[in-house]
């Protein structure tokens, strides 16, 4: 079943219990440096990178709780907890922790620790699947190119295995919750072990899908792997050595005419005139929806939600604005801060300025702290001094960090 982006909501679980040290350097990959900065911190600023304020839970071992405080950049929405003896009795641990969370999310993404190199295109083409059917589970796979050889103990060749629809699978995995809770719990009760998580949602004849992934997206385990990243990072480096930072500005205005309220940046405001639109005519969100087009170099709202349209007659502005979002994150852009001004003789806007905010950030998908809004009269000048329409102006900030 589809859903709207916003009623997914993500959390991430990040198994680092491990004790594998075949990378070298006699410690946990997860905790070795790469380029300056530790495996597993790479890891939490992708996510981060990607979702400001998603809940992240980083399963340690207990003996790794000095260490791993010292190498990760937490902030508030950063969770540690100790896991098990192998990945599977971690990530358990993992999900438990993120099930009791006071705003626990709907879905949840499962990553290695020591894949580093995940793109935002990967994980947004998770999260679009799970928005198209929310019940499945996600995971990102490759094709198998090479001719794969059966033999046996003595490395002779017993059979040549058909590679047609075969795959190697990568992280993150993407399952609803509260199911793949369940599964990792009746797993964990009967002893069962599983490679991946995605096996258990196949053990229990739950779909799972594959988006595209990546050949970058490599699991550091031996020493080659580091070598492998170290070149990636390079690469990277001298391909994005400024920030794609792009700043969207947007304007509306709207006629008011007697009415009993008026809608404003999502919230309904009772007041003596309404605003004359074929949809809400909700102002803020219009030149708002507007600035986030621009950061893509997209056309304007009138084209993409023609004013002749039947099916946008009265239609809330909160659906251009969802639009607009999902256009900049499948083009690879993170939104990171929006601002908005209300030029107004009435209603008061500071009375509602703080739900508006909220109404914003809701929409978005961002925090109450990078969202903006501002609104002053014009003086009792012009067409809106006299009270006849509200002025809108916005601008939207999104950063491309893979440099799309």
């Amino acid at each position: 079943m589809a859903v709207s982006r916003h009623e997914v909501t993500i959390g991430v679980v990040i198994p680092a219990a491990g004790r594998g040290t075949r990378a070298g350097q006699g410690c946990q990959k997860a905790y070795r440096r790469l380029e300056g900065d530790t495996v597993l911190n790479r890891v939490v600023k992708s996510f981060r990178a990607w979702n400001a304020t998603c809940p992240i839970v980083v399963v340690h071992h207990e003996e790794d709780t000095e260490l791993l405080e010292a190498c990760i950049d937490r902030d508030a929405n950063v969770y540690t907890t100790t896991g098990g003896s192998e990945r599977q009795a971690s990530v358990l641990e993992g999900l438990r922790l993120l099930s009791t969370l006071k705003e626990s999310p709907s879905h949840v993404f499962i990553h290695d620790a020591a894949r580093p190199f995940t793109s935002h295109r990967i994980l947004n083409d998770v999260l679009e699947l799970l928005c198209r059917d929310s019940s499945v589970g996600v995971i990102p796979a490759l094709a198998v190119s090479d001719t794969l050889k059966k033999t046996d103990s003595n490395g002779v060749i017993t059979a040549t295995v058909p590679r047609s629809g075969l795959f190697r699978a990568q992280t993150p995995q993407a399952f609803l919750l509260e199911t793949i809770l369940l599964a990792h719990e009746a797993a964990s009760a009967a002893g069962f072990s599983h490679t991946d998580d995605a096996s258990l949602f196949e053990e229990a004849g739950l779909p799972v899908q594959t988006v595209p992934g990546d050949e970058n997206n490599i699991k550091l385990t031996y020493a080659s792997d580091f070598e492998q990243g170290a070149r990636i990072l390079r690469e990277y480096t001298s391909t994005t050595a400024v920030p794609d930072v792009r700043v969207g500005h947007g304007y509306d205005t709207h006629s008011l005419v007697p009415g009993h309220s008026i809608t404003l940046c999502g919230v309904e405001i009772p007041h003596t005139a309404t605003l004359l639109g074929h949809s809400d005519a909700d102002v803020g969100l219009h030149a708002l929806t507007n600035a986030l087009l621009g950061t893509i170099c997209a056309d304007d709202i009138g084209s993409h939600f023609p004013p002749g349209d039947p099916q946008w007659k009265g239609a809330s502005s909160g659906q251009f604005i969802q639009h607009a979002v999902q256009l900049v994150t499948h083009a690879g852009g993170v939104i990171t801060h929006c601002d908005v001004s209300l030029v107004c003789e009435k209603p008061r806007i500071s009375h509602h300025r703080g739900v508006m905010r909220d109404s914003i950030a809701s929409l978005v998908g961002l925090d109450r702290s990078r969202v903006s809004l501002k609104a002053g009269t014009n003086e009792r000048n012009g067409f809106v001094g006299r009270e006849e329409g509200i002025i809108a102006f916005a601008t939207a900030t999104a950063v491309f960090p893979n440099g799309h």
